[in-house]
């Protein structure tokens, strides 16, 4: 069974950066994701990277801003952070996936704790 930690959450000043990590154990990750979920809304896929071949998938907004990246030999997933907006505040999940692509949190397996990103403008 596969448990995840984030951590790297905190507070940063609009334009700013921050890079979140999220270290796994137990079981297989075939797909690690990052999601978030602002006060009084849905949780929302961020983006993902796929074990082995290194693809990535974005979220349309955080393209071009945000990267995803994997350290295989710490089992530890990043997501680095910048150009920060207000919009970007929430809590944000990693979470592990058996499927390519997908941005529906009903086909992740296994979620962490989260850790909350605050982006004051």
């Amino acid at each position: 069974q596969v448990r995840l930690w984030e951590s790297g959450g905190g507070l940063v000043q609009a334009g700013g950066s921050l890079r979140l990590s999220c270290r796994a154990s137990g079981g297989t990750q075939y797909v690690m994701a990052w999601f978030r979920q602002a006060p009084g809304m849905e949780r929302e896929f961020v983006a993902s990277v796929r074990w082995g071949h290194e693809l990535v998938n974005y979220a349309d907004s955080v393209k071009g801003r945000f990267t995803v990246s994997r350290k295989y030999a710490e089992n530890t997933v990043y997501l680095q952070m910048n150009s920060l907006k207000s919009e970007d505040t929430g809590v944000y999940y990693c979470a592990v996936t058996d499927f390519d692509f997908s941005h529906n949190e009903g086909d992740y397996r296994a979620w962490g704790q989260g850790t909350q990103v605050t982006v004051s403008s």
